[in-house]
């Protein structure tokens, strides 16, 4: 290699100045030629790539916008798992546990964290829960409920036949002060092996398979609780251990008087409940003593739901994502006329008060949809006939059964019989929309020349002239369920305030509506049972005990959509939560095949 550089170099130098000048000429014409020329033609180049590559830009981003609205088409928002629930109810929080659960928000919390043998499916059908069948005797004096297998405890603990037993035998000791103690009084309760349980009654019941929804206690947990104590034990508030769809975390409490106190319960989903884990993936209760700080929380998007209400507030009702629910119940809201009363058990005043009342009208004006109650069975319901409901609205005819009956309509615009008035009073709860019927009542009733009185009084006073029958006529709702036994409101049995239930709220006496009541729940052949409640409906339609008005509603408002609740009638406001472990919140999009 150095030896070829030397030559190179001798070479070089042995060039004259001639020769020099020529080769320095042709390397310049190389460079013109094949670099700067070629230069210029790459500023060209460079403004076609970039021209190019511009396009090409211009077309990713158009494919790309193509892309994203074509995939908000094809693409729609579906729920999935996870999501904190935060649910605001009305009222304050005394216990979880099931026996002694009687408010809105103990029976939510009851059956949130607790399972009963059998629970409302979402069409509001007796399904099983921790029972996977049950079989009756012939006689009906003899239910066999078997349990489903690989049942725990939130606490990991086996469920076996034993906690069945000792739920009940609670029940049924007067010690243990629950209040369904008389509803099962007469029963004795048997474990047969770790699974199967014997249910005796004295008497043949067809409804009993609905008693069977109470939630199922621990007795590993409780058993060793002395009886008269077990109603003030933590386990009821700070310490419960069901087999429900969520076990308890924690609760605190905030506010500095009962009247704005919010207790807050806190809920995780119970990873072996019987039919899945919950999807949510936190279930906080917030009890509110306040309505208007329940309702102002709602507002603040600090809630997820709300339980309570009787109507939708005017500011929550201009909110843009609010969903309503009104789960119908199944109950029915009457005037119960008190069939002793002085004035009231005359059947002809209480034919005219029924064709006086517009009940149609009445129920357009709540403001959401609902059906008439006509009878003392709801429409749809096991041995309802229409062929018994109650007289329909008839103006004309409420007026000349009045005159008949010796009621003389003066100046004044009211009817006097032997110088006494047609006046008598109406007893209602301070709820505006019994409040909003009972008014519409007295402006129908003053067109037949009656002079109502209405008296509105807060719930304890309520309460305790409903419990002593204080009162000529009342309005309220009563619990009639999926099941056409009816005995606790109309047998003369329970007219009697020494009576079991004391519910028999009009007083009402029939030996032919007895008889047809007492046959009726005790036939376990479904026909049979409508043809043994015929007697009765028939009767009830002669004396018109009470002006039957709607099914009222559990309003429930959402903020925003709540999947898995479906708007199907429920028995109570706690049979909102029928299919709690599949509520769902959050949302994602995925692609519509």
């Amino acid at each position: 290699m150095l030896n070829w550089l030397n030559s190179k170099i001798k070479t070089l130098r042995s060039l004259n100045s001639k020769d020099l000048n020529k080769l320095d000429k042709s390397i310049e014409n190389k460079l013109d030629k094949y670099i700067f020329k070629r230069l210029n033609n790459l500023k060209d180049s460079k403004k076609f790539v970039i021209s190019w590559l511009s396009l090409v830009f211009l077309i990713i981003i158009l494919l790309l916008g193509q892309n994203y609205f074509l995939s908000s088409y094809y693409q729609k928002l579906e729920p999935v798992a996870g999501g904190v629930y935060n649910e605001g109810i009305l009222g304050t929080f005394t216990t979880v546990n099931p026996i002694y659960a009687t408010s809105s928000v103990d029976t939510s919390m009851a059956r949130l964290i607790f399972s009963g043998l059998f629970k409302y499916s979402n069409n509001n059908q007796l399904v099983g829960d921790l029972a996977s069948n049950y079989s009756v005797n012939s006689k009906g004096t003899v239910y066999t409920v078997n349990l489903r297998p690989n049942l725990f405890w939130q606490d990991n603990q086996p469920l076996t036949s034993k906690d069945v037993v000792f739920t009940f035998n609670l029940i049924k000791n007067p010690d243990a002060q629950s209040p369904l103690f008389t509803s099962w009084q007469g029963v004795s309760v048997q474990a047969e092996g770790p699974s199967k349980i014997i249910f005796t009654l004295k008497d043949p019941l067809a409804s009993f398979p609905t008693q069977l929804t109470t939630g199922i206690l621990p007795y590993h947990i409780l058993s060793n609780i002395p009886v008269s104590e077990l109603r003030s034990a933590s386990f009821n508030t700070t310490r419960p251990i069901g087999t429900g769809p969520f076990e308890f975390q924690s609760v605190s409490v905030s506010g500095n008087s009962p009247t704005n106190a919010i207790e807050q319960i806190y809920l995780k989903p119970f990873s072996r409940y019987i039919d899945g884990k919950a999807k949510l993936m936190q279930f906080v209760v917030n009890a509110y003593a306040s309505k208007d700080a329940m309702i102002k929380a709602f507002e603040a998007g600090q809630l997820n739901g709300i339980e309570g209400l009787v109507s939708v507030p005017k500011k929550i009702s201009q909110m843009k994502n609010i969903v309503l629910h009104n789960l119908i119940l199944t109950a029915g809201v009457y005037v119960f006329f008190k069939t002793t009363g002085p004035i009231l058990s005359d059947v002809n005043i209480r034919t005219a008060l029924v064709e006086s009342a517009n009940v149609s009208g009445i129920i357009k004006n709540l403001g959401y949809l609902t059906r008439q109650v006509n009878e003392p069975l709801l429409e749809g319901q096991l041995a309802y006939n229409p062929k018994y409901k109650e007289p329909s609205y008839n103006l004309t005819n409420a007026n000349n059964i009045l005159t008949q009956d010796g009621w003389i309509l003066a100046k004044d615009g009211l009817r006097y019989k032997n110088n006494q008035p047609l006046s008598f009073n109406l007893l209602v709860s301070n709820n505006s929309e019994y409040l909003k019927v009972a008014k519409e009542l007295k402006a129908y009733w003053s067109k037949i020349g009656v002079d109502l009185n209405i008296i509105n009084l807060d719930q304890a006073d309520f309460n305790n002239a409903l419990q002593t029958h204080q009162y000529d006529s009342i309005l309220y709702g009563i619990s009639i369920g999926t099941d056409p036994d009816v005995f606790i409101y109309w047998d003369s049995s329970q007219a009697s305030i020494t009576s079991a239930t004391h519910l028999n709220l009009s007083e009402y006496s029939n030996s032919m509506a007895d008889e047809s009541l007492e046959e009726g729940r005790t036939r376990l052949n479904p026909l049979l049972r409508v043809i043994k409640y015929e007697g009765f409906l028939q009767a009830w339609q002669k004396d018109l005990p009470a002006l039957g008005l709607y099914q009222p509603r559990n309003l429930y408002i959402t903020n925003g959509p709540l999947y898995g609740l479906t708007n199907s009638e429920i028995n109570s406001s706690a049979g909102r939560l029928n299919n709690v472990n599949n509520w769902e919140i959050d949302e994602s999009k995925v692609t519509d095949n």
